[in-house]
């Protein structure tokens, strides 16, 4: 609710300018009205061209196109300032500036005849997301799934204490609490004995929960601390938000998924019922992906570059690692033209032939994945979506909810966590392929956030993922049409809420 009261204020002073002008236009300039608002029509008209000429989500552009035909002065600023990618220029020059990582070496041609004699078509998607983001595919060493933050942290606090040369944090959120204050005991017992100890944070994420105060205190304490992005409201920061959770020690292992480090994560505190959160462990040459994440985003936004060497440290050659299928850890950017994890999730749900199960706190697709969700169970796919039953943000869970006819009726199959709210990000497809990671089926994460995901393939943890899925099913409750109600008055709310869901 607080971030959303924070967009609300942020969106004020727009309206009130667009408010303010009419006042003047009708009280002072009320002779050359009508020659006034002539100009601005056309100019809305231009402005509303170059939205449609570019490449953009589509139901991202009818929001856009609503807001600045309705209020021509307001809508046009608010776009400049939230809506064009040009406000995330500063990040694109940080990140384009930074010293360029020394290249890893690419041993996955190897890899991809391998893949494609089991699976062409699947590997096509691999190479793909390769292509796109840089990062390669890697043989599957060992990755240990978790169905719950408090199963992934205990393991977690353990693999801490083994730490010899480096420490990574990065974390959407971080708060005070039984589980960070245990974290940070290790981190600074590790600092003292001269591991390099370095955290990276969003600013934005964490503005309720973390403050400078807390920063400085752990730079006492020997640790490295920065934020990502802060927030300054003229500068549209509301938007490319750092989302990326993981946690890479020594670049021999590395943690991920929808896990933060706050204490519901771990059902330390209730806030919203049971927390039900999904994250893995891996180990092996895959981390390096992980590390070089890291340190992109470190070298970039802080200035003090990551040694070279922490690149490639521990990492075992391929011979020597036992396979268990294979993975591609890769992060999804606001910067680059394709949404990667978006193309992924259309990919997976196109080449499913029995089932394609997906985990989300949020659901407010665009409409090209929206569609892949309504062909594939048309084909006669077992798709189904596993949301909350207990809502962290109301508004939000409204939206989500106001997707579900179009996908009931197409055969999609939808279930509601009944103990508490589900954070899992996640998704298993015929038992041969699968994600875990920080990506939400919104537009948010699709489309606007830095997210980090993997994406395995006949991995054994996707067995455990199925599993975890099963066992959860058996406490929610499914939707159906017949249940969610119906109504000239709900496909009205439901119709409006759809527009705004780009937003939320």
């Amino acid at each position: 609710m607080n971030k959303i009261i924070r967009r609300v204020l942020t969106v004020l002073p727009a309206v009130l300018l667009q408010f303010a002008w009419l006042y003047v236009l009708f009280k002072w300039l009320a002779p050359w009205a009508p020659a006034i608002n002539l100009a601005l029509s056309i100019l809305a008209c231009l402005f509303v061209l170059y939205l449609i000429t570019k490449r953009e989500e589509s139901t991202y552009k009818i929001l856009w196109l609503l807001v600045i035909l309705t209020f021509p002065l307001a809508g046009a600023l608010l776009y400049l300032i939230f809506g064009n990618k040009r406000t995330i220029r500063p990040l694109e020059r940080k990140l384009d500036a930074a010293e360029p990582l020394p290249p890893a070496p690419d041993e996955t041609e190897g890899l991809y005849e391998e893949f494609a004699a089991d699976n062409r078509r699947l590997s096509q998607t691999f190479r793909r997301i390769q292509e796109r983001t840089g990062f390669l595919l890697h043989e599957n060493v060992q990755a240990d799934y978790y169905p719950l933050g408090d199963d992934m942290f205990p393991v977690m606090l353990a693999e801490l204490e083994k730490a010899e040369q480096f420490i990574f944090v990065e974390y959407f959120i971080i708060e005070n609490g039984r589980m960070w204050d245990s974290m940070v005991e290790i981190l600074a017992r590790k600092a003292a004995a001269g591991v390099d100890v370095r955290v990276l944070y969003d600013d934005l994420g964490s503005i309720s929960t973390y403050s400078k105060e807390a920063a400085r205190e752990l730079r006492k304490k020997g640790i490295k601390c920065e934020s990502f992005n802060p927030l300054v409201i003229i500068k549209g920061t509301l938007n490319c938000r750092d989302h990326r959770k993981m946690l890479i020690i020594d670049g021999r292992v590395a943690f991920s998924g929808g896990v933060n480090l706050a204490d519901e994560y771990v059902n330390q505190k209730v806030k919203f019922g049971h927390w039900k959160d999904i994250g893995f462990r891996l180990t092996g040459a895959a981390v390096q992906n992980f590390t070089r994440m890291f340190a992109e985003f470190w070298n970039a936004f802080t200035g003090d570059r990551i040694p070279d060497e922490y690149l490639s440290a521990t990492v075992l050659s391929q011979s020597e690692e036992k396979q268990d299928g294979y993975v591609l850890s890769y992060y999804d950017s606001p910067l680059r033209s394709d949404a990667v994890s978006n193309e992924l999730y259309i990919e997976l749900l196109s080449q499913a032939q029995d089932y394609a199960w997906f985990y989300t706190p949020y659901l407010m697709p665009g409409d090209a994945l929206m569609e892949a969700f309504v062909r594939a169970a048309g084909r006669g796919v077992d798709v189904r979506i596993l949301m909350p039953g207990v809502p962290d943000k109301k508004l939000v869970y409204r939206m989500s909810r106001s997707f579900y006819p179009e996908l009931l009726e197409a055969g999609v199959k939808i279930y509601e966590y009944e103990p508490g709210f589900v954070h899992a990000k996640g998704c298993v497809v015929d038992d041969v392929a699968g994600t875990v990671g920080t990506v939400n089926l919104d537009y948010r994460s699709l489309f606007l956030h830095f997210e980090n995901n993997s994406v395995f393939y006949r991995a054994s943890l996707l067995g455990a993922l199925k599993a975890d899925y099963e066992k959860t099913l058996e406490k929610c409750r499914e939707r159906t049409l017949a249940n969610i109600g119906t109504g000239f008055g709900k496909w009205v709310v439901d119709g409006v809420l759809r527009i705004f869901a780009p937003l939320c």
